[in-house]
């Protein structure tokens, strides 16, 4: 891969994610799993230092909120803030064998998402807002549960009592960015969220849906904001627009 970052924003968003992933594969082959909680250490630091590093390089008068990084209030004051996570799904990461972790490259620009990308290193595969992947098919027979992503170890109570209104077969699997892209790719239909989590956590997974033509929003059907005091951005909603309307009832009603 070139050295040289693309100019666009949403390649070097791209650019950047690719680089991150690449670094986190190759350290899981140099560390193995025998200390996972040491690879996983590891891991979050490694990226974040090399995200900052390429950001500070590459877009030095830009502001930067990252999870592994230490939060200021002058980003607040900025035309333009990259959200970062550099190891989504670091649990995943120290584990042999899965592939559901991911890396988040945002930009904030213009008080919106302007850009990002979602690097699904173990999978091979980048998604970004530069070349959004097509509009996920449609499930193949009418009449089936609705296919929802889900926290592999604690998924949000929400869930449970959504099960009571519709028909949902839940999809376990690790990160947001893991999950998100796999509404974004079709392999299940909405991921719904309501435990906790902060902006560097959909960031860059809610830009390439919107950019991919689907919905994201909170849970009670409001706008997903970011680049706030509190970084805290403890629920959201992402599946096809057609979905949002019967999803967003159940979850309100």
């Amino acid at each position: 891969m070139t050295d040289l970052p693309p100019a666009t924003d949403g390649g070097f968003a791209r650019w950047l994610a690719q680089r991150a992933g690449d670094l986190l594969l190759k350290l899981r082959e140099e560390m193995g799993y025998s200390d996972p909680d040491a690879l996983r250490k590891a891991g979050d630091r490694l990226s974040h230092e090399l995200l900052v590093a390429q950001l500070e390089r590459w877009r030095p008068a830009d502001a930067v909120l990252s999870e592994e990084g230490a939060d200021s209030t002058a980003r607040l004051a900025a035309d333009r803030v990259w959200i970062v996570d550099p190891l989504d799904g670091t649990r995943e990461f120290g584990e042999e064998g899965r592939a559901d972790w991911a890396v988040h490259v945002a930009l904030y620009a213009s008080h919106r998402l302007a850009a990002g990308a979602v690097a699904l290193p173990a999978q091979h595969c980048v998604l970004g807002t530069d070349s959004p992947p097509p509009f996920p098919p449609m499930p193949g027979v009418q009449g089936e549960p609705i296919r929802l992503a889900a926290s592999r170890t604690r998924p949000p109570a929400l869930l449970a009592e959504l099960a009571e209104k519709l028909p949902i077969e839940l999809v376990p699997m690790g990160s947001a960015g893991a999950k998100i892209a796999a509404v974004i790719d079709g392999a299940v239909d909405a991921y719904v969220h309501a435990g906790g989590q902060y902006e560097w956590d959909s960031a860059a997974p809610v830009a390439v849906a919107v950019a991919t033509g689907l919905h994201a929003s909170r849970i009670d059907g409001t706008t997903l904001e970011y680049n706030q005091p509190d970084p805290r951005l403890p629920d959201l909603v992402v599946c096809r627009k057609a979905l949002a309307p019967q999803l967003l009832a159940a979850i309100n009603s």
